[in-house]
């Protein structure tokens, strides 16, 4: 009896998280298609990539909204609104391939649905890998575990999408009808998911906007690790699957979609291996993954620059791989802190917060693509690599400066 008990808490977590991994799934695999806007759309770059950053506007409110929200109705039926959102979403983007507006507002939808996942998913993951629900979970499994669901929802529909555009019928169509189709079959496994937080509102308290300040991130941690670092989370993922392809098409052809896709697939699947390995690299380093990362990051930008020289489709890998590597270390140990900094009452907000920064960086892209006409790719990565160097030394300086008996820094290296 007590071994069926243990079970069942076991995989507690893993009743909703399908629909976290498909709520991220409909909001990247539009990622690898931009070439495909752009080729039958008919639409320039700057839109193609307004579109890949524009989810950021439903992003925002859906991450800080939400959180607050589940504070007072509870985590299942705010991820359900989200999870309905991101059929919405594929819906609309569906149907709207000529309509530059209606692929805009599809986007949005997107952005909020993934909001949603993000933040109130990863607090309910988070608490679903913790006693009572969990009685085996590991210290770290409350951030990686979401961490991982969210990256490889990234990761997959970017795949399953980007081999449709390219091989399937109906390219414009049918990637968002299979998300459709999956995310309805994650619905029932939502609903019996194990609710961990009362529902405030059902008892009389219904000013759930208090919820919306957010206390813990006056924390000197969250302002001086966490906040330097977060932009650059979505920033190198971003340059590594959005910016590299468009560089290297000349040389591509007709397989510029395909290498899109695997060039998504390969950055967001480095990120899901070294997601798992930050724990050991925060033993290893002193609680110093964040700044391993960053340096990643650092060394994965001038990469970029020198594979925007060469012009050369193989070198763009080893820039995914580098990148990916450090998005996931990043992700992970930005979100440990937030983890570690956040009061109970906080958490859902502090980790909407968190991702609401990382995902300033995905519009680091449509920036560089405006950019064009004055500045090159190669230039415009240059100053992208300097403005890294300098929050990995923001971020390094202040992780130097804290004892690891003191503080966050400890706290989630163990």
């Amino acid at each position: 009896m007590n071994a069926s008990r243990e079970g069942r808490d076991r995989a507690a977590w893993m009743l909703p998280a399908p629909a976290v991994f498909l709520s991220a799934w409909g909001g990247n695999h539009f990622t690898p298609l931009l070439h495909m806007y752009e080729s039958i759309g008919h639409y320039q770059v700057w839109q193609a990539n307004l579109l890949l950053g524009m989810y950021v506007l439903g992003l925002v409110p859906g991450l800080l909204v939400a959180s607050a929200i589940s504070n007072y109705r509870g985590r299942k039926p705010a991820l359900l609104a989200g999870t309905l959102l991101s059929i919405l979403a594929s819906i609309v983007l569906a149907s709207g391939f000529h309509t530059f507006a209606l692929l805009c507002a599809g986007r949005i939808l997107a952005g909020a649905s993934v909001g949603v996942a993000m933040s109130v998913g990863s607090s309910w993951l988070k608490e679903l890998s913790t006693p009572p629900y969990d009685l085996a979970a590991t210290p770290s499994a409350g951030a990686r575990r979401p961490a991982l669901t969210l990256t490889l929802g990234f990761g997959i529909g970017a795949a399953v999408s980007g081999a449709l555009a390219q091989w399937g019928p109906i390219p414009s169509v049918m990637p968002y009808a299979v998300h459709i189709v999956l995310a309805m079959i994650s619905l029932p496994f939502l609903m019996q998911g194990i609710e961990t937080l009362p529902n405030r509102w059902a008892n009389g308290e219904r000013q759930w906007w208090q919820d919306l300040r957010i206390t813990s991130a006056r924390h000197r941690h969250f302002r001086r690790l966490v906040l330097p670092a977060a932009p650059w989370v979505f920033g190198a993922a971003g340059v590594a699957y959005a910016i590299m392809p468009s560089i290297v098409q000349n040389r591509l052809g007709s397989w510029t979609t395909i290498y899109a896709t695997f060039l998504t697939v390969l950055t967001l699947g480095t990120g899901a291996i070294v997601q798992n390995m930050v724990p050991r690299i925060n033993e290893r380093t002193g609680g110093h993954a964040l700044p391993v990362g960053l340096g990643l990051m650092f060394a994965g930008m001038l990469l970029a620059v020198l594979a925007s020289i060469a012009d050369n489709p193989f070198l763009a890998l080893a820039v995914a791989v580098i990148l990916g590597a450090a998005y996931g270390t990043c992700m992970v140990s930005g979100l440990m802190h937030v983890q570690a900094i956040a009061t109970p009452q906080d958490l859902a907000g502090l980790t909407g917060l968190y991702y609401s920064l990382t995902y300033t960086g995905f519009l680091l892209p449509a920036i560089l693509a405006l950019a064009l006409p004055i500045a090159s790719y190669t230039r415009s990565l240059l100053v992208v690599a300097a403005l890294c160097f300098g929050s990995f030394f923001v971020v390094t300086r202040t992780a130097i400066r804290v004892p690891r008996d003191q503080g966050t820094l400890g706290t989630v290296g163990d």
